[in-house]
């Protein structure tokens, strides 16, 4: 059963590892990524089949909340569907700790987006520049168009530190 714990777990870590990947690129969060990770975080519990209940019962109640947040502008419908993905295969201090570390990283990514405002504005990255180069010029421009952030790399933080904490 441990090892079955450990391989979702690990499984997680790689989907929101894409997840972050993507989000940069796309701004996208796709709802078969949201799907896995709701099914593995399930898959992860077997070993204690109580807990899925009241993993469910958390997840809808947040889902809830965060649908009226959402409905207010304030988050993105990826960025909903993910934590709330992630939320059905934790346990209620899980999903705090999930909310927790992805505050933390979502305000050291607004930062770093602040202070992009501060950085010189860069041309088109030409063909052969490098990966940072790119997304540097990407984002800069993005930024420039008042874009939203990334939030899906502050929530896959979120995501894999708590994933981490459980041990696997």
């Amino acid at each position: 059963m441990d090892r079955i714990v450990s391989i979702t777990a690990f499984l997680e870590i790689l989907l929101l590892l894409y997840v972050a990947t993507i989000d940069i690129a796309t701004r996208l969060i796709r709802n078969e990524i949201c799907l896995a990770l709701a099914l593995l975080g399930i898959a992860g519990q077997l070993a204690d089949p109580m807990q899925v209940p009241q993993s469910l019962v958390v997840a809808a109640i947040l889902l809830l909340l965060l649908f009226v947040i959402y409905q207010q502008g304030q988050i993105g419908g990826g960025d909903v569907k993910l934590i709330v993905a992630l939320a059905v295969g934790l346990p209620l201090t899980g999903v705090m700790q999930l909310l927790t570390v992805t505050a933390l990283a979502g305000g050291v990514l607004a930062l770093v987006h602040l202070m992009m405002r501060l950085l010189p504005h860069p041309r088109l990255a030409p063909a052969g520049s490098s990966l940072v180069r790119r997304v540097y010029a990407v984002e800069r421009w993005r930024h420039l168009r008042h874009a939203p952030l990334p939030y899906g790399v502050a929530i896959a933080c979120g995501g894999i530190s708590t994933i981490l904490s459980k041990g696997f």
